[in-house]
């Protein structure tokens, strides 16, 4: 079975190097292919906009002093379908202003140098936070997580960034809380991500790291609110209030999305219904992340479980945001021999994975079959994703349940090194 064979690769230092060799070629790969398709070079001339290009616009109206506009989606449709060169499927900019200001350098540089630096940099940051915290289990890591970072290289998302900065926040909250908090406030550019650790911040009693995150966030508001004037926040919230009513209507691609409500509403559920059992869920993540600081798991593991679930809160959740569950894996692994049996840790990898492939899976799938420019959203696809992610929430639950550990919570006192 797929999890007890990656247990094996660890034993042996040789088979180790090959795997991990194998997917560092496999994604060096796949980051020169997708340069030149950003770049428009040769038959991708007439390509449509992925999530980078999104990106770039929104760099360019920093520097045009009108950041508000992309806000406001009828001037941003035009802003994508001039960069397009034509009608292009919209992309709706919900991102808090922030994010403008880390992206504004990426302005100064064509789409496809600067897709080929925001990638390569965000993968490397999230590959050395990522050996850092799975040591000997990094092969068998980087195998299950490989379709989630092959779409993370295929649309040039921000799911290495948000994971390294997860990684980063593990890193140092024992020992520096400083450093923690700093990663942790770094979020604000994907808030609905960082809701987990901070209740496990807030929980464990980590005032430092709670309070420089806080401080983070009030700083970079006001950098905003300097640079951009009050403006641009009623215009975020105006986004935010438009994002919604397009989800509740289904404009999203929600095959693509591994939430709960995605996966409830493509299958047939009522919009209303499908919300009601994200906030169930949520509701039972957040209760997972409890769970683990009270019932006797390791410090890595409850961390771990806190790292995993923090992708099943929110009901905007895609396939991309899924480089942060192998932060989990990777902090849970060195315990899960001994409090799962073979098939659960079978079924865990197995859910992982099918949460990471399926979308790749269905978006070929899909244009092959209508075309490289069809409108994906009018073609029906199940989001199985979502349904594999409260699969894996309930095993976790089950597991923290048990009271079975593989070694004593240290005391406070003693902190435990990752």
């Amino acid at each position: 079975m797929l999890a007890e064979t990656l247990e094996q690769v660890q034993l042996s230092p040789s088979k180790r190097t090959t795997y991990v060799s194998f997917v560092l070629a496999a994604l060096a790969v796949m980051v020169a292919f997708k340069t030149f398709w950003f770049a428009r070079w040769g038959g991708w001339a007439d390509r449509d906009l992925a999530d980078f290009d999104a990106f770039h616009i929104v760099a360019q109206r920093v520097w045009r002093g009108d950041l508000d506009q992309v806000y406001h989606f009828e001037a941003l449709l035009k802003m994508q379908t001039e960069a397009a060169g034509g009608m292009t499927r919209f992309m709706p900019w919900t991102y808090p202003p922030q994010y403008g200001l880390l992206l504004a350098p990426f302005a100064f540089l064509p789409v496809g140098v600067g897709y080929l630096l925001f990638t390569t940099a965000t993968l490397a940051l999230y590959l050395v936070t990522l050996r850092a915290i799975s040591g000997v289990n990094f092969a068998q890591v980087l195998v299950i997580l490989l379709p989630a970072l092959a779409i993370n290289i295929g649309c040039g998302q921000n799911g290495f960034l948000t994971g390294a900065l997860i990684a980063l926040v593990c890193l140092n909250v024992e020992r520096r809380q400083l450093l923690a908090g700093l990663a942790l406030g770094a979020m604000v550019i994907k808030p609905h991500l960082a809701i987990a650790a901070g209740v496990y911040l807030l929980v464990t009693r980590r005032w430092i790291a709670l309070g420089t995150a806080a401080a983070v966030v009030l700083a970079s508001s006001l950098l905003c609110t300097f640079l951009f004037g009050w403006q641009i926040w009623f215009a975020w919230l105006g986004a935010i209030r438009v994002s919604a009513s397009y989800l509740e209507q289904g404009f999203y691609p929600l095959f693509r999305m591994i939430s709960t409500y995605a996966a409830l509403y493509k299958a047939g559920f009522p919009a209303s219904a499908a919300f009601w059992g994200q906030t169930a869920v949520a509701g039972l993540a957040l209760f997972a992340v409890l769970l683990g600081t009270v019932r006797g798991a390791s410090s890595k593991f409850a961390l771990g479980v806190t790292v995993m679930v923090s992708v099943m809160i929110s009901p905007y959740a895609y396939d991309y945001d899924l480089p942060m569950l192998g932060i989990g894996l990777a902090l849970i692994l060195p315990d899960l021999p001994k409090v799962a049996s073979p098939r659960e840790r079978n079924i865990i990898c197995g859910l992982i994975l099918l949460a990471g492939a399926y979308g790749l899976l269905q978006s070929a799938r899909l244009a092959v079959q209508f075309g490289q420019k069809a409108d994906l959203d009018q073609h029906f696809a199940p989001a199985l994703g979502g349904f594999a992610l409260m699969a894996l929430l309930v095993l976790l639950l089950t597991l923290l349940w048990r009271r079975t550990q593989a070694a004593p919570a240290l005391p406070r006192a003693a902190p435990q090194r990752l």
